[in-house]
């Protein structure tokens, strides 16, 4: 909500699926992308998509995740798997440069290179609050 989203949704505190049907009239979200990599997340991404919608598969956590196929099948949601970059990056650049995407709501800390171990730790260990650190030489 802090960066401009009209609705947001916490999985730890509701039922992810019954928020996304009851803010979309019972249809469902056009698309979702999971982002965690982690079953239930992708579970939620699956249940939360309209018939014929889509879900963009971009984190990876766990090495193998349990996938609803009955539900993917008999509802034709398109799987989408992402990694990295398909050449985005300078369209992504001048988005930032130009204002239209506001980066600064993501960035938790900036710190000096040699403080990268513990933030990665902080990281690995999921601290409250911890989303995105730049280390600087």
């Amino acid at each position: 909500a802090r960066l401009g989203a009209t609705q947001t949704v916490r999985s730890g505190m509701e039922d992810v699926a019954t928020r996304v049907l009851s803010l979309t009239g019972g249809r469902g979200a056009d698309a979702a992308f999971e982002v965690v990599g982690v079953s239930a997340s992708l579970q939620d991404a699956v249940a939360s998509v309209r018939r014929g919608g889509s879900v963009t598969l971009v984190g990876n956590l766990e090495a193998r995740s349990t996938l609803p196929l009955q539900s993917v099948v008999t509802r034709e949601v398109t799987l989408i798997g992402s990694c990295a970059s398909a050449g985005e990056y300078p369209q992504a650049l001048e988005m930032i440069a130009s204002g239209k995407v506001d980066v600064e709501g993501f960035i938790s800390a900036v710190a000096p290179l040699e403080e990268g171990p513990g933030f990665f730790e902080r990281l690995r260990v999921r601290e409250k609050g911890l989303m995105k650190v730049i280390l600087t030489p």
